[in-house]
This record gives structure tokens, sequence and C-alpha cells, in this order.
């Protein structure tokens, strides 16, 4: 009866319990939990062994998978398909390192440099802050850039961002929507179920786009036709 435990802990030496897990992990990701952890295991972001018990176990390479998992989620809102594949691609690197655009810290623009980065004069900035179309900040984030590049683009064509403000309206009442078809997981508190808020977010906003994007093609070939 003893032979089965034994063989069970020499299997498991080096390897870590659900438990050393969180001790390990939650200093940095104080939202997980063990059902967290049992429900990115059925996503397929982490497979432990077991013992011939059934108990998990998980090895250095299961701990560093997960950081960056969780990284991935908590600082660039991946959903959790996108992140398994991260994962999956960087099976054998180093420490299963991420792809250099995603390891370093966001950067932050003050606002000299994002008018730079994007190429736009001070009068452009202030119409869109005061159209609420961006939101003024102290240190601006990667997005910023990208949006005042792309009002840029439309200044040269007379699309002021005052014509834009429906848009940024418009996105409003689509988190709106999609909060709404979330209510049932998000007045849920249990980890996994924050989780799936997580993931599902992205793919309605996503299928939105794709939507939103069939609407504004069926609108042009009317204008052209």
């Amino acid at each position: 009866m003893a032979a089965a435990p034994a063989r069970e802990r020499s299997a498991s030496a080096g390897l870590l319990s659900i438990g050393q897990v969180l001790a390990r992990l939650t200093p940095e990701f104080p939202d997980l939990t063990s059902s967290k952890l049992r429900f990115l295991e059925v996503q397929g972001i982490v497979s432990p062994s077991r013992t011939e018990s059934g108990y998990r176990k998980f090895s250095a390479a299961d701990i560093e998978r997960l950081r960056l998992g969780l990284t991935l989620q908590r600082d660039h809102y991946l959903p959790l398909s996108v992140i398994r594949e991260q994962l999956d691609d960087a099976v054998g690197e180093p420490s299963f390192a991420p792809p250099p655009s995603i390891t370093p810290a966001p950067r932050r623009y003050r606002r000299a440099e994002l008018l730079a980065a994007a190429g736009a004069g001070p009068q452009l900035l202030n119409d869109a802050i005061s159209t609420g179309v961006i939101t003024a900040q102290e240190n601006y984030p990667e997005a910023t850039v990208t949006l005042l590049r792309g009002l840029v683009a439309l200044d040269r064509h007379g699309i002021e961002p005052r014509h834009l403000r429906s848009l940024r309206q418009g996105a409003d009442r689509e988190v709106a929507l999609i909060e709404s078809a979330m209510s049932s997981l998000l007045r849920r508190t249990d980890a996994a179920s924050r989780a799936r808020a997580s993931e599902l977010a992205p793919e309605l906003a996503s299928k939105i786009d794709e939507v939103r994007a069939l609407f504004v093609k069926d609108a042009l070939s009317r204008v052209l036709s």
C-alpha cells in the first residue's frame, strides 16, 4: 500500500502543487485562484502533469508559461485563444520568451512627444481633446499616437475631429452593448467567470467591428454606384 505514495513522491520531485503555484504567483497576480488555474488548464494555457492519485503537479516550465500567459492577459487584454497561440509559438525558446513586440513595457508619450510621433499640429490635438475624441492626459499611450495619426490623415481631406464625435459616442454604445451581453458573467465573482469575460469581450468587439465594416462597405457601394 505504501509503494504508490512513494512512487508519487519520487515522480513529483521538483514539481509544485496548486497551493505552491498560488504561493509563488499570487504576489504578482492577486486575482489568481485555484479555480482560475483549473480554468486556464481547460483553455490550454498550461498542461500540468498528474500523479497516480490525480493531483496536478506543475513544472518550472509550467510556472513560466503561466506567468507569461497571465501577463499577456493583464497587460495586453489578449483573449485566451491568442495567448495560447503565443505560448505555443514560444515553446522551445528560453523561458517561453514572447515575441519582442510584446515584451517591452508600453511606452508613454508627453504632449510634445505625442505631436512629434504623430506628425500633428497642436491645434489638431486641441480640437480632438475639446470634442472628446481624445482624452487629455499627462502621458499618452501608444494607441493615442495611432489615433492622432489617423486624425492627421483625415484632416487632410477636410474630416475634422468634430466630425468624428459620433464615432466616439458609438464606441461607448458598443461597449455598453458588450457589457449587457456579458451581464451574467460580470455579476459573478469567481475567477473562472472573470477570466471568461476577459476573453469574451475582445471577441465580441471584433465581431462588432466586422459587422460595422460590412455596413460601411455596403453604404459606400451605394454612394459609388
